[in-house]
């Protein structure tokens, strides 16, 4: 990676652990472009965040779904391409799901284009040959 990641959000959010007791866990969330970090609030701050591969990554996530608001909360889901599912909430003026929604979706549209610069490139290298050979 060259440059750290620029955070686009940060703030608290609300995890629901993976136990039986399904327990409201606070997290420190830095979003960038590249995904989501989670941070344990007695943590300090990391001082190396370009070092930091954020844990949900866009790569490997696959929606934000099953938002639903109760009382003060929105409640929302984040589906990872391996089928798995972490729960969240935050206030909903703080409006987190749809920021990862919108950093998510830039992503991917980002990750198309070179897919497609890329294999226009690679039709290039492969023209190329012919065409000095006058095929």
């Amino acid at each position: 990676g060259s440059a750290a990641p620029t955070a686009v959000k940060e703030g608290m959010l609300e995890k629901r652990s993976d136990g039986l007791l399904q327990l409201w866990k606070k997290k420190r969330c830095i979003l960038t472009e590249e995904g989501l970090l989670l941070i344990p609030p007695k943590h300090p701050p990391p001082q190396q965040q370009q070092q930091q591969q954020p844990e949900l990554h866009f790569s490997n996530m696959k929606t934000v779904d099953c938002v639903e608001r109760k009382g003060k909360y929105v409640y929302f889901t984040v589906v990872m391409a391996e089928g798995k599912e972490i729960d969240f909430r935050c206030a909903q003026e703080h409006g987190w799901n749809a920021a990862i929604t919108l950093q998510m979706v830039q992503y991917k549209n980002r990750q198309a284009i070179l897919a497609v610069r890329s294999t226009r490139q690679k039709q290039q290298l492969l023209a190329d040959p012919l065409v000095r050979w006058g095929f």
